[in-house]
């Protein structure tokens, strides 16, 4: 009894022990195939793979396929919201595990929409058996690339009613947290068709306005319109190269400098933006050295995206980051320093630059991988752009206008005299050259008349410069009622004025307009004080009358108006006819040899 008792207690051991490491092996066996299959059907949505399959990172880098096939990799359920630092070595295993539905198609695609990844292998079995690796990414042209596009994606090579492994290798120097799809071929040329339909309004949006600021530019003679177009060109191709456009459709076969040139236009696209702020704010005339910190790091922007490729890709992609930001904060204290300040452009950079700024600040995390944020995709940039962009343009067009209306303003004083807004004198003379040349050719009746406020300089020294001021606009108010708008007024000296009279025959009418200003003058206007009177003499001439050049007919007016004493009893004169002409015996011939008698006064 005791050795029956010895031998089944034993046997219990075995059976127990026996138990214990089937158990082993079957927990084993399950943890092995943890991450289960993924069946595949007509009817699914695209699906999220980040939390199908299983992940494992290897540190060094130095693990083969092959090793990985034979079980070097302890792949663990992954966890989608986890920013991976894999460095320059590293890499990142993903393990999926797919089958296909009995009547499902087979055209099925594993996306990984992120352009900007660095390298991504895919090793797949083929009908044949042999396992097959595909690889395309950032670092290589896009020509290269299994299946061209934006970002990669592969086709899946599956079997209706069988399982097959999917393995995935992901290189990525910069941390990250990186997207993986799973859809069907058909849904993915929907969303590729969706996605180039929003991208191509958003550039041609963006191409068209650069048309529009070029021909502005050439019809207005505005280099700002052109500066902005340069500008909107730079934005264009950094946003077209964050997105894989750039990549797939302008240079497809070229890789020789690898993923640098995102990098160096996105430092173009930030120096142009600090250098068109800095003109549109207008810092220069308020804030002489900020200014010239701005313009110095725009140029510097500019310098760097040349010397990028030359950089360690670590080192080179942290400096873009921190230039970018700095250009972005700095953009938003311009635009903020304007609005503040009054200046409506102010207000609309910062309408453009708050949502394109954030958009920027939410790239960078996604980029650098500082924080998980995959709703912050790609066209979070584009949107914010495409929104910034026509907004841009409203300020650039307040700030030409402003600046076209300080020019016209400008040539105004050099066309006009600054207090009456009369014709300067070089135009007046020029005009005259005009009515002469005309009258030599057709005979047309013109007079032209000096006509100049005689007590000007007293009513100075009595009552000062601003009641002589207004003396000279009172003035030119008395000589408007005398003349048409088409004679021609100009002011010609501080207290003298001239008037070219077109389609005057007789010296009766000149007297008559003359006499009018000399009495209305005399009245004083009612209600100013003090009351001052205006006291004018007139010298005039009919061309038909004279024949000379331009010059000298205005300096003999001229000195006809200095020859007269301030007292006389003669304030119309008229220049001596020349001895060949036929001068008709009326009245005003008498006007030579005696006082002009002046008609009752009229009303000021």
């Amino acid at each position: 009894m005791p050795c029956a008792r010895g031998a089944w207690a034993l046997l219990r051991r075995a059976i127990a022990g026996l138990l214990i490491c089937g158990g082993l092996a079957a927990t084993a066996g399950h943890a092995a195939d943890s991450q289960g299959v993924v069946t595949l059907g007509d009817k699914q949505p695209p699906m999220n793979a980040q939390r199908l399959g299983g992940a494992w990172v290897d540190a060094t880098g130095g693990t083969s396929f092959e090793q990985v096939l034979a079980g070097a990799g302890r792949f663990q359920p992954p966890s989608p919201d986890r920013v991976y630092a894999l460095g320059a070595q590293g890499a990142l295993w993903l393990h999926y595990r797919l089958s296909l539905e009995p009547r499902a198609r087979i055209r099925w695609q594993l996306a990984f929409p992120m352009p900007a990844i660095d390298s991504v292998t895919v090793y797949q079995e083929d009908d044949t058996g042999q396992w097959v690796g595909q690889t395309s990414g950032d670092t290589m042209a896009v020509a290269k690339w299994p299946e061209a596009g934006r970002y990669p994606h592969f086709r899946l090579y599956l079997r209706r009613g069988s399982t097959r492994d999917v393995y995935v290798r992901i290189r990525h120097e910069m941390p990250g947290n990186f997207p993986v799809e799973l859809l069907d071929g058909a849904a993915f040329e929907y969303r590729v068709q969706v996605e180039y339909l929003g991208l191509g309004v958003t550039f041609g949006a963006m191409l068209l306005l650069m048309a529009a600021c070029l021909a502005q530019s050439l019809v207005y003679r505005d280099r700002a319109y052109a500066w902005y177009a340069l500008y909107l060109l730079a934005i264009m191709l950094c946003v077209s190269s964050y997105t894989g456009v750039a990549a797939h459709l302008l240079w497809p076969g070229f890789d020789a400098l690898g993923d640098a040139p995102a990098a160096c236009l996105t430092l173009l696209a930030a120096a142009a933006e600090l250098l068109f702020v800095r003109s549109l704010a207008g810092i220069s005339a308020r804030h002489r050295v900020i200014d010239r910190l701005v313009l110095g790091s725009g140029l510097a922007g500019i310098g760097l995206a040349v010397l990028l490729p030359m950089l360690p890709k670590g080192p080179a992609l942290t400096m873009v980051a921190a230039y970018v930001a700095g250009s972005t904060f700095a953009s938003m204290g311009i635009a903020l320093a304007a609005w503040r300040r009054g200046d409506v452009v102010g207000a609309w950079l910062l309408a453009a630059y708050v949502p394109l700024s954030m958009a920027i600040v939410l790239t960078l995390a996604r980029v650098f991988g500082w924080v998980p944020l995959p709703w912050a995709g790609q066209y979070t940039l584009v949107a914010a752009t495409g929104l910034a962009v026509p907004l841009l343009l409203v300020a650039l067009s307040l700030r030409s206008r402003d600046r076209h209306g300080a020019r016209i303003r400008e040539l105004a004083l050099s066309s006009q005299d600054a207090l009456t807004g009369l014709l300067a004198p070089h135009l007046f003379l020029d005009r005259l050259r005009q009515v002469l040349a005309r009258h030599n050719r057709h005979r047309e009746n013109t007079a032209v008349m000096f006509i100049e406020l005689v007590n000007f300089r007293r009513i100075k020294e009595a009552h000062g410069p601003a009641v002589a001021d207004q003396s000279l606009l009172r003035t030119v108010m008395k000589l408007r009622r005398v003349v048409r708008d088409l004679d021609t007024v100009s002011r010609i000296g501080e207290p003298r004025f001239g008037l070219i009279i077109e389609g005057v025959a007789s010296r009766n009418a000149v007297t008559e307009r003359a006499a009018s200003v000399i009495a209305a003058g005399l009245m004083p206007l009612a209600g100013l004080k003090p009351e001052v009177i205006l006291q004018f003499h007139c010298s005039a001439v009919l061309l038909y009358e004279k024949s000379m050049e331009a010059p000298d007919l205005a300096l003999a007016l001229h000195e006809l108006l200095d020859r007269m004493s301030p007292r006389t009893r003669r304030p119309i004169r008229f220049l001596e006819p020349d001895a060949t002409v036929d001068v008709p015996a009326d009245a005003d011939s008498a006007l030579f040899d005696q006082d002009s008698v002046l008609p009752a006064p009229g009303v000021a």
